[in-house]
């Protein structure tokens, strides 16, 4: 029998422990976490080691420790991606017969694969946030010169983020690092996520899971639309005469609003100096993120962010401290408004929702609420009106147990 070879990000005996002579598609269901999962060319499995949730996909040693080391480089450069853990090779069969090695990354809480998305809502506008998250995720990844090559949404995990999603690559077997990707490697790209997309909403109407009268194809076309005029936004050049350099500031501050820090700005003038011409040459996703992070040590996503941020702001005006620094109005908010409703949620519902999320929500329910009664209701009022009348009814999101993603009950996405 060949030795076991385990290359892991860290060490952890418990893998030990598992049954690497069997093929994953036959392990025990008791060892198995039941999650749900999207569709894959490979057997995918879920198991529980040491307190965590991993997931384990069977598939050819090469490609397994290229994907391993793929996706740590991916982690390094801030993409949204899951969390390489481990390779496991050398394995054969208790009849000696070589198996495949298997990938180990961690599970990513609080995500769901589009399937079980659609099994709770089934909306159109549900598909066309879906692919809103894709198309960021996608931009993001050619910016930093990571070609796809098998863009879907199977390929993609879901988090959701202030009534939007953020998308996180899961699936990067085909992948490949460039120092830039050229016109044709990203519109290959684009081509094939609208062609994959269309037939995966296709396959979900086929099963009943949405709408038999959404457009699939036009969803599909949404999809580079939106790819199209993110990516225009964040690359294209834009002249303009010397008397309004205001546009320089102007052009920043979109791409800020955009969820986009500028690095680098090139600055050309023609001859004589009457006309300039701006173009962005280093852009960086994730600039409301990192500004909470700096205010507040809150890690969210970038439109959980935004809207924390924004309640801040609001904060800051309605306790008349504008002329204050950021940073102190900031630990004050930080203190009375965000702490409390966090700290309110029962222990054992906190596995329903990340913290940036339903502080966001319970920020929704306040105006809800709030537009009903014709009054201002108070955060406390609202926090507990919340939590008995729509927290409680919600599944677990941070490990989403199940063995059908079909069998889960509709729920508002």
């Amino acid at each position: 029998m060949a030795p076991l070879e385990i290359t892991a990000s860290r060490a952890d005996p418990a893998l030990l422990d598992l049954p690497w002579e069997t093929p994953l598609e036959q392990w025990p269901d008791d060892i198995l976490a039941a999650l749900p999962r999207g569709i894959s060319r490979h057997v995918v499995r879920f198991v529980r080691v040491s307190g965590r949730v991993l997931a384990l996909k069977e598939i050819n040693h090469h490609l397994a420790q290229r994907e391993y080391e793929m996706l740590k480089v991916l982690g390094r450069i801030g993409i949204p991606s899951v969390e390489p853990f481990a390779v496991v090779s050398g394995r054969t069969s208790r009849t000696g017969e070589a198996l495949d090695a298997v990938l180990i990354t961690r599970h990513l809480q609080f995500s769901l694969p589009y399937r079980a998305v659609f099994s709770q809502v089934s909306r159109q506008d549900t598909a066309q946030r879906l692919l809103d998250a894709l198309a960021v995720l996608l931009v993001r990844l050619h910016l930093e010169g990571f070609y796809w090559g098998d863009v879907s949404l199977s390929n993609t995990l879901f988090r959701r983020d202030a009534g939007a999603f953020a998308a996180y690559i899961v699936d990067v077997e085909t992948g490949s690092l460039h120092e830039e990707l050229s016109p044709g490697q990203r519109h290959y790209d684009l081509d094939l996520a609208r062609t994959n997309i269309i037939g995966e909403l296709m396959d979900l109407q086929a099963g009943d899971m949405i709408d038999p009268e959404m457009d699939a194809v036009e969803i599909g076309d949404e999809l580079v639309t939106r790819y199209e005029e993110l990516w225009d936004a964040l690359t294209s050049s834009e002249r303009f005469s010397a008397d309004e350099r205001w546009r320089v500031s102007a052009r920043i501050e979109r791409l800020n609003q955009l969820g986009f820090d500028v690095g680098e700005l090139e600055i050309t003038t023609d001859l004589d100096g009457t006309t300039l011409s701006i173009r962005p040459k280093v852009v960086d996703a994730g600039h409301h993120s990192r500004r909470l992070m700096r205010l507040t040590g809150i890690d969210a996503q970038e439109n959980q962010a935004r809207r924390l941020l924004n309640d801040l702001d609001q904060f800051r005006a309605d306790t008349e401290q504008q002329a204050e620094e950021e940073e102190f109005v900031a630990h004050e908010w930080l203190k009375d408004q965000y702490e409390p409703v966090v700290r309110a949620i029962p222990r054992s519902m906190r596995s329903k929702l990340e913290p940036p999320e339903f502080f966001h929500e319970v920020l929704e329910h306040k105006w809800f609420l709030s537009e009903q009664a014709g009054v201002d209701v108070s955060l406390d009022e609202t926090v507990r009106h919340y939590i008995l009348n729509v927290l409680i009814h919600r599944r677990d999101e941070k490990s989403l147990v199940t063995t059908e993603t079909s069998a889960l009950p509709i729920v508002e996405a």
